[in-house]
């Protein structure tokens, strides 16, 4: 006689397959747990990385800012210490100048001829004294033309003073004290001072 099994086997078949795929859902669904969590944390460690690098690039900023603020003050400085420097520069150039322009007046002033004021315009310089005669002021006129550093000797005023009749100056001419003004042009000056300067 043939065995005929009556056992619910499919029923037992379908729990079984229910079970089976209950645990691979279940293990499926653990492995999507942990890909994410590995996901979250990966992302997480990525965030942190990018904030770490944009933290150090923000102080690398402030830095550089604090950097070219220096930079900007050395310059602001250096500009500052050229100006200083080039007054100090021009000053040196012209103190000769001025030694020498003074030198050059004592040098072309004739005996008889005293300066009361000597004032400088520029490359102009305005001379008022008095002298003992009028030829005394032609002959200081023609030293100042003469001269290297002197042009263009120009006689403004001149006006007689009070004298003692019959005094005579020591070369044999009646003294007839006057005063005047007179004008000259300084030449040689600023080509000195290029070269002090150089």
């Amino acid at each position: 006689m043939a065995n005929i099994n009556l056992l619910p086997w499919r029923e037992r078949r379908r729990e079984e397959r229910k079970r089976t795929f209950f645990i691979a859902l279940g293990v499926a669904f653990g492995l999507a747990a942990a890909f994410l969590g590995i996901g979250v944390l990966y992302m997480n460690s990525e965030i942190a990385n990018q904030a770490a690098r944009n933290k150090y690039v923000s102080d690398q900023i402030a830095v550089l800012d604090t950097k070219i603020a220096e930079i900007r003050n050395l310059q602001d400085q250096k500009r500052a210490l050229t100006e200083r420097m080039t007054v100090i520069q021009d000053l040196q150039g012209r103190r000769p100048v001025i030694v020498r322009l003074f030198d050059e007046l004592v040098r072309t002033l004739p005996d008889g001829v005293y300066y009361n004021s000597i004032t400088r315009t520029g490359d102009s310089i305005a001379l008022s004294g008095v002298a003992d005669s009028a030829n005394r002021v032609s002959t200081l006129m023609r030293y100042l033309d003469d001269s290297e550093w002197f042009a263009d000797p120009n006689l403004n005023q001149i006006t007689p003073l009070n004298s003692a009749p019959g005094d005579v100056g020591p070369d044999g001419q009646p003294v007839v004290n006057g005063a005047f003004q007179l004008s000259v042009r300084v030449t040689t000056g600023g080509d000195e001072v290029e070269e002090a300067a150089r």
